[in-house]
């Protein structure tokens, strides 16, 4: 166990190192933070920022023996170094989970292995007949590249001819993965911690909303049937315990038209929608990170109150005619009492980029949505 006044370290300083950051001073812990940019958000919390490319071997090892424990914030962090980190330190999920889900191919293929349902998929090693491919998956299908992606990042959809062959113009000379386009109900996630133990605990299933390929909202509990909920936090354990899990997983899911549940993607990690358990949980899921790779007990996952999660992009700060920069007026959010703000500290917003979130609870999840809908719509239109 590793107790409260010793260091944690996270490898990345983006909001979700923030965040984690937040959660492990609050237990008692220091925290340290390495990232390349040294005006990362979480630079602002940590007791200390390491800033150097994370293939820095030197800096990477002063920076793992000043920590009791470490553990990072995204996947695209390069695999090879880490390795190193583990003859000096603890990190945690280990670096074979991250390996495994950090590439498209590997992670679906662990998941085909291990018998879990998965989205129908074909690999395409590079300079490979990707067309011929796609045409053998099916028509629509989403090409993707095997290394790296994320809020939409790095695939792409093939619909028709024309489509697939911009698709493989785009990913000429790469590894790809093909995968079959599901028609779905929802898309929704199951977030789980699990101990060196072997204990897991699961937060209630979270039911997203996507817009342009990024989280728009993310709504608690799940608008889904009982068995759903309890099929979809089922499938979080059996894979958390597969993989032999120490910290978070999120695992991101179709529910089909026909009612299964296919597993799209693995995040070894806190994950954006589970940023309603800030204000909606009787545990956040970074104060449950946190728990889990310093072996303290797991806390309750439980909803507090039905919460909705809304992403703030940099758009919000751009005025849609004149492409001019204004800051939001933020009062919309705070003055709602049942609403709660939060940002990441980003200094430059730009189109697309996450630059907060806010988080309404309230006593249904219909109710919430309906509240966030409307304060998202005031957002965009008020100006400070």
């Amino acid at each position: 166990m590793i107790l409260p006044g010793s260091t944690l370290g996270v490898l990345g300083g983006g909001q979700l190192g923030r965040m984690f950051a937040q959660a492990a001073q609050s237990l008692g812990y220091r925290v340290h933070v390495f990232d390349p940019a040294a005006d990362c958000p979480a630079s602002a919390i940590a007791n200390r920022t390491f800033t150097a490319d994370y293939r820095n071997l030197e800096e990477l090892t002063t920076f793992a023996r000043s920590c009791a424990v470490v553990t990072y914030e995204f996947e695209n962090i390069p695999v090879e170094p880490l390795w190193k980190i583990e003859s000096l330190t603890h990190l945690l999920p280990h670096s074979s989970v991250l390996e495994t889900c950090q590439n498209r191919l590997r992670e679906k293929t662990w998941l085909k292995k291990n018998g879990f349902p998965h989205v129908p998929f074909a690999e395409v090693e590079v300079n490979d007949d990707l067309a011929g491919t796609a045409r053998r998956v099916g028509l629509p299908c989403v090409v993707k590249t095997a290394d790296f992606g994320y809020d939409g990042k790095g695939q792409k959809k093939a619909t028709d001819e024309v489509s697939l062959a911009a698709a493989v113009q785009a990913f000429a000379g790469q590894r790809a993965v093909v995968e079959r386009f599901i028609d779905f109900k929802c898309e929704l996630s199951a977030i789980v911690a699990r101990s060196a133990a072997g204990i897991a605990r699961v937060f209630p299933i979270g039911e997203n909303i996507h817009t342009k390929h990024i989280l728009d909202f993310s709504i608690v509990p799940a608008r889904v049937s009982a068995a759903v909920a309890r099929e979809a936090e089922a499938l979080a354990m059996a894979i958390a315990e597969r993989m032999e899990l120490v910290g978070l997983l999120a695992v991101e899911l179709f529910l089909t038209d026909r009612g299964e549940l296919l597993v799209n993607e693995l995040a070894p990690r806190p994950h954006n929608s589970g940023h309603w358990s800030l204000d909606g949980g009787r545990t956040s899921q970074f104060e449950q990170h946190v728990r889990a790779i310093c072996g303290l007990p797991l806390g309750d996952p439980g909803v507090r109150e039905p919460s909705v999660m809304v992403n703030i992009l940099g758009d919000t700060w751009i005025v849609p005619e004149t492409g001019k920069v204004l800051t939001p007026d933020w009062s919309v959010i705070l003055n709602h009492p049942r609403a709660k703000l939060h940002l990441y500290g980003k200094q430059e917003p730009r189109v697309g980029r996450k630059m907060g979130h806010f988080t309404v609870t309230d006593d249904t999840a219909d109710a919430a949505l309906e509240t966030a809908r409307a304060l998202k719509a005031q957002l965009g239109a008020g100006r400070g």
